[in-house]
């Protein structure tokens, strides 16, 4: 018989000739190396059961090897097909319990797998679940799902556990279950076989063994052969959907640790990449994020925990809440990075992280930089040159006691900003350093093509500077591409908290939109701005501010120094007042309110 798969040249009719080799061989010893390296003879065992337990471990091997549901029951299959059976047919518990389990609802079966030898003896296609291969006698095709009987036939075999011939009366009428093929129609005797799968606390299926009528029936050692290949499929299969269950788990906690989606804050496109450092260390500590800021400035975060387990993405889950919490409150990048330092230590010891905030005004066209011992930026020109930005390395966060500093650098339209962790620079074959080179070559290289290049495709591009073996490492990746607010786009003005502020505050809102072109919305805007700066000066003791912006929608900003953020409430029907914020939250398309260093920003949008 050819040999098609792993161990079934062990299997021909369990009949093989007596290896060769050296002298000890030739005369029945083989030799094998003792604890010293010294070379010891060992007997050879030839003969039919010598066969049987070459086969056995050739696929029991084949079958360990398998890490998910598919993979193992290939093994099986490619096993069994042709060197032990002419078609197998694995069927599997739907749904497969997890770990401890316990399945409720009745027992029933799905058909997971069929392959069979149809052309011969040397070829074993796949078949399409569902479908039988023809041996002597076409016989239909079986049943994908079954519902078992509890008091059937099927049931009384999976509960005995051991392979059983299709000869008795009581094993056919189990394959007739089975396979729902009325009895007539099935092979019986020696030349079927029914093999509980058993996995560590339950029956999880049950595998079908065939032969030809060509080809000698099964004798009374393949139940053991038949045995032991059930048995290790089904732990592996136990095995493969607790790992598919941790995957599963370590997946779900990966994207909730990640933003689900950036925002489209004015001014700024972005995108961004996650890559997990393998299939089996799915969990990790990088992240990144992009938190918009009062002022349509946006906070552009990246950072990376050392480790690779739950525990740095726990760590990481804290950190970027903390960002988060503390970029809300408009502080600098350095304050940012300062506190989160104190975050880290009191998170306990050995908190590692590195991480690099950028602060970008789409108004003023600056990008205000902190970093935490990260790997520097790099910023790619509308022009194509790709440089890295020269700012202060800082120390990672969690050493403690150390200041960081911040810099402040154009951000011209056009130009794009990419953060990153150093899974992307870093590898066995290059420092960080070479890595940064190289990126800064393949952004350049981009760029040469097509100016700018497009974001999505540009961070593909990016990617791709690891091979296929290179990466050791998560991969967190942020793109952002400047597009900035023009100056025509915006009007700005300090008003006096006074009685008459709210009138003044008007009529500039009305000067500015008709100059825009925009007098469908005056009567809104004025409406709304009033409201809000009414309030604004009641409780203010410096001059207020306003700004509006013109982009894909119009954008009004009302600063002030109370820190008091407002509240809408339903006013009673006796109250003057109350009322302001109920008719911004109906007339807007969005509004909200976030609290500064010293004060607070009120802001609504009206479509345009």
């Amino acid at each position: 018989m050819p040999a098609v798969t792993e161990g079934s040249e062990a299997l021909s009719s369990f009949v093989s000739t007596p290896p060769r080799g050296t002298a000890l061989e030739a005369a029945g010893h083989t030799a094998e190396e003792d604890s010293v390296g010294m070379r010891i003879p060992m007997p050879v065992q030839t003969g039919p059961e010598a066969d049987r337990l070459r086969y056995v471990g050739a696929a029991t091997r084949r079958i360990a090897r398998g890490l998910d549901l598919d993979e193992i029951l290939l093994g099986l299959c490619r096993s069994a097909v042709p060197a032990f059976a002419d078609a197998i047919l694995v069927y599997l518990r739907e749904p497969l319990p997890v770990g401890d389990e316990r399945p409720s609802g009745p027992l029933r079966l799905r058909l997971r797998r069929a392959d069979g030898g149809l052309e011969g003896p040397g070829d074993t296609p796949d078949l399409p679940v569902g479908h039988l291969p023809s041996l002597e006698t076409p016989y239909g095709a079986a049943a994908e799902t079954i519902g078992v009987l509890l008091d059937g036939p099927l049931a009384e075999v999976l509960r005995g556990v051991r392979p059983v011939f299709a000869e008795s009366q009581r094993a056919a009428d189990a394959m007739a279950e089975l396979l729902g093929n009325p009895p007539g129609l099935l092979p019986t005797g020696r030349r079927a076989l029914l093999a509980p799968l058993r996995g560590r606390r339950r029956v999880i299926g049950a595998a079908v063994l065939l032969r030809r009528a060509d080809r000698p029936p099964f004798e009374a050692d393949d139940l053991l052969v038949a045995a032991q290949l059930a048995t290790h499929t089904a732990l592996g299969v136990d095995k493969a959907v607790l790992y598919g269950r941790e995957a599963y788990i370590a997946d779900a906690l990966q994207r909730e640790m990640l933003p689900d989606s950036l925002p489209q804050p004015t001014g700024v496109q972005l995108a961004s990449r996650y890559l997990p450092a393998a299939e089996s260390a799915r969990v990790g500590g990088d992240w990144y994020d992009a938190i918009p800021l009062p002022g349509s400035r946006v906070a552009l975060v990246v950072g990376d925990v050392m480790g690779h387990s739950m525990t740095s993405a726990a760590i990481m889950g804290q950190l970027r809440t903390t960002v988060q919490t503390l970029a809300g409150l408009d502080l600098a990048p350095q304050e940012v990075l300062y506190h989160l330092d104190e975050q880290a230590q009191r998170l306990g010891q050995d908190r590692m992280a590195t991480c690099v905030n950028a602060v970008y005004d789409p108004i003023a066209h600056r990008l205000v930089v902190a970093n935490a011992g990260h790997p520097p930026p790099v910023l790619l020109h509308a022009d194509g040159l790709a440089e890295v930005l020269r700012v202060p390395p800082g120390a990672p966060i969690g050493v403690g006691g150390v200041p960081f500093e911040a810099v402040e650098l154009p951000a011209p339209a056009g130009a794009t900003l990419l953060l990153y962790t150093d899974g992307l620079v870093e590898s066995r074959s290059r420092d960080v350093w070479g890595g940064i080179e190289l990126l800064r070559e393949r952004l350049h290289d981009a760029a040469t093509v097509v100016s700018p290049p497009p974001l999505e495709p540009l961070c593909d591009e990016v990617l791709e500077i690891l091979g296929p073996g290179d990466r050791d490492d998560d991969i967190a990746l942020l793109a952002a591409r400047f597009a900035g607010i023009a100056p025509s786009d915006v009007a700005y003005w300090f008003l006096e908290p006074q009685a008459q502020t709210a009138g003044r505050a008007r009529r500039l809102v009305r000067q500015a939109l008709t100059r825009w072109g925009l007098d469908d919305q005056v009567d809104a805007a004025e409406l709304l701005v009033s409201e809000i700066v009414t309030n604004a000066v009641r409780y203010a003791e410096r001059p207020v501010t306003l700004r509006l912006l013109r982009t894909d929608v119009l954008r009004c900003e009302v600063g002030d120094d109370a820190p008091l953020l407002p509240r809408m409430r339903h006013a009673a029907p006796e109250e003057e007042g109350g009322r302001g914020l109920y008719l911004v939250n109906r007339m807007a398309q969005r509004w909200g309110a976030t609290r500064l260093g010293a004060g607070k920003v009120v802001w609504f949008e009206l479509p345009l």
